[in-house]
Formats: C-alpha cells, structure tokens, sequence
C-alpha cells in the first residue's frame, strides 16, 4: 500500500520503525471476548483437536527425490 499510494520502498523494519514512533503498536485483545464458552472450547479441545492433529499426513514410504529410489 505504501509502494502504491506514495510510490515508496520502505522495508518492513522501516515501517515498523515509523509506526512505533508514531505511537502505533501491534494489536492484542485486553481480555478475552465476552461471549467465549469455555465449556465449548474444553470440548473441541478433548474431541476435535486430537481427530484434526491426528490426520496430518505421516512419514511414509517413498521419497519425493529423483535420485535416490524408492525403498519399498
């Protein structure tokens, strides 16, 4: 947006270097939301998180390199 608008190149560190100065900061929430229900955030973490951690693919046979052949 920078680039665009005022036709700048400025790195990350600069930015964050103006803004800061400028009294800016990054975000984060002072208290958590009203309308969180522990109870439901309990219950995904003992039924849903272990199913969703638990697809993630595993280390299997094959390689994905061309040179070395498959060991199967």
């Amino acid at each position: 947006m920078i680039r665009r608008r005022l036709r700048l190149t400025l790195s990350v560190a600069t930015v964050w270097r103006l803004l800061k100065r400028h009294g800016w900061s990054w975000q984060a929430p002072a208290r958590r939301a009203l309308e969180r229900d522990e109870h439901a955030v309990e219950l995904w973490k003992k039924e849903v998180w272990p199913k969703v951690k638990a697809s993630r693919r595993r280390p299997g046979h094959g390689s994905s390199s061309r040179t070395r052949p498959d060991s199967r």
